[in-house]
């Protein structure tokens, strides 16, 4: 509906189509609207998506999330698993079309397959409504959103995450999150694929040098912070931007590549993309070359690391 004084919307086009069982009509319309501003335009979110919880906050919001940051993953999918077996079985025992013989499908065909559409309609339609309400009161609230650069194509491979993994819908979150921080004039900033949010201490920036997934708690062994492993690097992310960087794998150098031989041309080095080392320091002789200092700044203070560069790579 057009505001007081404006220009109504004027229809551009319209497209018919037929899905699930259910026809749907999507208008083109041309509409002068005013998104208003976040709440909060000056301060940013880490946003951690995940299979056991949906995602985790780095500030907790009313409504949306638990005390600690926590969005539940309702699991619409899994919660239907049932009934879409059933469905599925039925379907199978009616006669279906066959493209080979040119056979066609039976009435009761058509209504078993009807009813198993209505029910994954009926999924893919929760979970989108549930996403659309996380990414709203996201962007309503806060001027700047921090994800990660997740790389889901490889990440559904994985025969046993698969299904759960594609329930939960990380490229739609990124997607709605795209386009409606533009709307309310914030903005979206996705850390690099290569960035350490969950070996990184948020207190002092140590990183770790591994953190198996089996750990679900971090524990920092400079600063003896202890703190759950997604709230962790739901903190790193949302500091990622208070700190000014920009998440590549390499500090102080993104476009530096290094193979770690399995066919990764970039590797998160041992002091990370913001943090402090915390394995144990190497020893640089005068008679090496070149050592430039990269200064990296950790939130407590400036710190200085020098890398040896030889042959184009960084020990």
């Amino acid at each position: 509906m057009a505001a007081a004084g404006s220009r109504p919307p004027r229809v551009l086009s319209a497209t018919v189509r037929f899905e699930r069982g259910r026809w749907f009509v999507s208008f083109q319309v041309e509409v002068q609207r005013a998104d208003p501003v976040p709440a909060r335009p000056g301060e940013s979110v880490g946003v951690d998506l995940g299979i056991s919880h949906l995602a985790v906050l780095s500030t907790p919001v009313p409504d949306v999330t638990d005390e600690n940051g926590f969005v539940a993953n309702p699991r619409h999918l899994d919660a239907a698993q049932k009934r879409l077996r059933r469905a599925s079985r039925r379907v199978s025992r009616r006669c279906g079309p066959d493209t080979r013989t040119g056979r066609k499908p039976s009435n009761r065909w058509r209504k078993a397959n009807h009813d198993r559409n209505r029910l994954l309609h009926r999924v893919a339609n929760l979970r989108r409504d549930g996403l659309h309400k996380l990414t709203t009161a996201l962007t309503s609230r806060f001027g700047t959103v921090v994800v990660e650069d997740l790389n889901v194509s490889g990440m559904l491979k994985n025969r046993r995450l698969a299904r759960h993994l594609a329930d939960a819908g990380f490229g739609e979150v990124r997607r709605q999150l795209d386009y409606k921080t533009r709307w309310r004039g914030g903005r979206l900033h996705v850390a690099d694929r290569w960035f350490p949010s969950s070996k990184m201490c948020s207190g002092c920036g140590a990183v770790k040098a591994k953190l198996p997934l089996r750990v679900r708690a971090f524990h920092c062994e400079q600063c003896d912070l202890v703190l759950d492993r997604d709230v962790n690097a739901a903190c790193n992310l949302a500091r990622l931007v208070q700190v000014g960087g920009s998440g590549t794998g390499v500090a102080a150098d993104p476009d530096t590549q290094v193979s770690n031989g399995r066919r990764s041309r970039r590797k998160t080095p041992p002091c990370g993309a913001d943090g402090v080392d915390a394995s144990t320091p190497q020893r640089v002789s005068a008679s090496d070359g070149d050592h430039p200092l990269v200064t990296v700044d950790c939130g407590a203070g400036v710190l200085t690391h020098a890398h040896s560069i030889r042959n184009g790579s960084v020990e």
